[in-house]
């Protein structure tokens, strides 16, 4: 089994009683994806209409003496939108690549089974009917939407492993969608602005109060996610050989559903609709990393919180004073690379 597992590129680090095997490729590239983050998220920090140096910013992290228009500026406004733009991007590419290996279909995606617009949905009407509701308030609300809406895709699609259940989500998705719409040219004009803003996947309305719910429900939800990864490697291999490695499959489909459902609508209800993370982050981990589904979680949570910082990062600065919501330049991006993904598997479909 070493011979096998060193053939295959991994190494085994012992500290003490404690060791762990991994893949130097693997653990290079997410140092390299982290420092990504790192650096973009510092630029965001100090970059806007008040430009401000590395060295305030650092100061500002670490409560050092500083002007007060800078703390307010770095630890009030700018970080916890960063904080945010991170954790939701991870969620969103950890249940891409949750999804993707449940239904084994490089295609499925939270936002294309109806979960989205069903928490945006439930969200929405949380935000329109109760104003005065704590934010807090906001996830459980979205959680019970996209819950009942991934329910009901899988009742009629009657499997979430083939292509139907893909389908039916698009079909009931675009039906969420289109109620949607007709809220939008029937409500007050007010309610309207508030709901466009939100449903684009605007980060504009980040605060702290939403930082602990993301994370909160983002490392519940990951957490589930790596420790079924190796259940879930066997599943691939099929039913027949899971159950005789001794996987219990349906256990393992309840969690690898639930746990994206819920942290797709976590980031929903914290910062809007962000559309394609969570089918780009795990082709992206796939087609620079590969390996097990440990690996490919990992390096999707990674590249989903690079790409919606960045995104935000962008449509903030690009067009200042005018601000892009990060769920708009995201579509801009994903739709070309949706559309790359059909024609590769053409022949598949």
């Amino acid at each position: 089994m070493s011979g096998a597992a060193h053939a295959a590129g991994h190494r085994r680090f012992a500290l003490g009683p404690l060791s762990i095997r991994l893949r130097p490729r693997v653990a290079v590239f997410g140092a390299v994806l982290a420092a990504a983050i790192l650096g973009t998220g510092l630029f965001a920090l100090a970059s806007g209409s008040l430009p401000l140096s590395l060295r305030d910013v650092l100061a500002a992290l670490v409560r050092a003496p500083v002007a007060p228009e800078v703390m307010q500026v770095v630890a009030g406004i700018r970080l916890p939108r960063v904080l945010l733009a991170v954790l939701a991007g991870a969620m969103l590419g950890l249940s891409g690549a949750a999804m993707q290996a449940l239904t084994r279909n490089g295609l499925a995606d939270p936002g294309l089974i109806g979960v989205k617009e069903g928490a945006s949905v439930a969200v929405l009407v949380l935000i329109l009917a109760f104003p005065a509701v704590d934010v807090a308030a906001r996830a459980p609300a979205g959680m019970a939407g996209g819950l009942a809406v991934a329910l009901g895709v899988a009742a009629l699609a009657r499997d979430v492993s083939g292509v139907r259940f893909v389908l039916v989500g698009i079909g009931v998705s675009w039906l969420l969608s289109a109620a949607l719409l007709v809220f939008l040219t029937t409500a007050d004009v007010d309610d309207v602005e508030t709901a466009l803003v939100w449903l684009a996947g605007s980060l504009h309305g980040a605060d702290w109060p939403l930082v602990p719910v993301a994370a909160f429900w983002g490392a519940l939800g990951a957490g589930t996610l790596f420790l079924t990864a190796r259940a879930a490697d066997a599943a691939l291999l099929g039913d027949g050989a899971a159950r005789g490695l001794g996987v219990r499959l349906k256990l393992l489909g309840a969690l690898t559903l639930a746990a994206p459902v819920l942290m797709t609508a976590a980031a929903v209800s914290c910062v809007g609709s962000l559309g394609f993370v969570g089918l780009m982050a795990p082709h992206m981990a796939r087609l620079l990393l590969g390996g097990g589904q440990a690996a490919v979680l990992g390096a999707s949570a990674l590249f989903g919180g690079f790409m919606v910082l960045a995104a935000d990062t962008a449509g903030r600065l690009l067009f200042a004073p005018l601000q892009i919501p990060a769920g708009i330049v995201m579509c801009v991006v994903g739709v070309p690379f949706f559309l790359f993904i059909l024609w590769r598997r053409r022949d598949r479909l």
